[in-house]
């Protein structure tokens, strides 16, 4: 395809399109004449997740190239998936230096609960991982508010959470070759995400009105 479609089937204007090209985010195309090239099916995969990530993840430009880099010397599904929701920094370099500041860093009760919710629901993960801590600050300010949300209470919402990793990582299963596979877990972790919580609103609407609403409009449908 000519570079005209390439832009029309991504969304992704031209001008920005040769940005990446010369930037190196997007490799270059099929030379057919001095200022024309041919792109494939590949290039607007990529082109895609690179507007993703730059739009919807808010990524820089320099972060997006080095994930990239990243998922094509990786070729592994769990670290490509890592690299997408962030368990793990797409250079090596900042990963040894990620679990090296983990381990420097002194725990917070709140992350201590948050190791003892991690080991009771059973799940593997890095302890380096950038979601461990954020659970602890939640937890660290929950006890600040003397609130009677503990760990304990959270375990209800971690089995839920469980089982929708696991719809999460089965929608993974399928995909053939490293783009696909980045593609889609954009897709499980990013896009969808935001889908999730106006679900839980939704949901706490209902709830909410089956069990609290006493307004006189419902007292008359009744």
């Amino acid at each position: 395809m000519k570079i005209s479609e390439l832009s029309r089937r991504s969304g992704v204007s031209i001008p920005t399109i040769k940005y990446y090209l010369r930037d190196g985010l997007l490799p270059q195309g099929q030379a057919t004449a001095a200022n024309q090239a041919d792109y494939s099916e590949e290039h607007l995969r990529r082109l895609r997740l690179i507007r993703t990530l730059i739009g919807v993840r808010r990524l820089s430009v320099s972060a997006v190239k080095e994930i990239l880099s990243a998922i094509t010397e990786e070729g592994d599904l769990h670290q490509i998936f890592g690299i997408v929701i962030e368990a793990r920094p797409a250079k090596l370099q900042d990963k040894q230096k990620q679990e090296e500041a983990a381990a420097q860093r002194e725990e917070s009760p709140g992350v201590t609960d948050a190791h003892k919710l991690i080991s009771k629901m059973g799940w593997d993960v890095s302890p380096s991982t950038a979601a461990l801590y954020a659970l602890g600050d939640v937890l660290d300010a929950l006890n600040d508010l003397d609130s009677d949300i503990d760990w304990q209470s959270l375990l209800p919402y971690a089995r839920l959470a469980d089982r929708i990793s696991e719809l999460d990582v089965e929608k993974m299963h399928g995909t053939s070759g490293l783009l696909e596979l980045a593609e889609r877990a954009v897709l499980v972790s990013v896009l969808l995400e935001p889908a999730l919580l106006a679900l839980r609103k939704l949901a706490q609407e209902d709830k909410s009105a089956r069990l609290f609403s006493d307004s006189p409009d419902e007292k008359e449908a009744d």
